[in-house]
């Protein structure tokens, strides 16, 4: 018997609010690569940060604190920088802290599939 497909997790995007400040520098729509958002999502860390996003987010972005990640704050910040960068969340800077959001609207309309299979991934134990 073929097996039955595991159910994907939903998750949705909180609506964007008004008055945001200006994303910062990130790649456009057309410029998205796979082997580059596939790369970024490749280590592990980044993983379960894009996972929590889609799958616990209770505001539209959040701060690194929220994540709970007991790492140091340069590593955090080389792993969100990479995110971004790649064109997997969008960052904003509000004061002295940056809050993030999984571009998800975009990576659908580039990769169809692509964050249901990224919900879906089992994060290893």
């Amino acid at each position: 018997m073929p097996a039955t497909p595991a159910a994907v997790p939903a998750f949705k995007a909180h609506p964007e609010p008004s008055g945001l400040p200006e994303p910062l520098p990130e790649p456009a729509l057309d410029d998205l690569r796979l082997e580059t958002v596939l790369g970024a999502l490749s280590d592990p860390l980044r993983l379960t940060i894009v996972r929590k996003l889609l799958l616990e987010s209770e505001s539209f972005d959040h701060t690194c604190g929220w994540f709970g990640i007991d790492r140091p704050k340069s590593s955090l910040t080389h792993h969100f920088k990479a995110l971004r960068e790649a064109g997997v969340t969008r960052q904003r800077q509000y004061g002295l802290e940056r809050r993030s959001h999984v571009r998800v609207d975009d990576l659908n309309a580039r990769f169809p599939g692509l964050l249901d299979l990224v919900a879906a991934w089992p994060p290893q134990t």
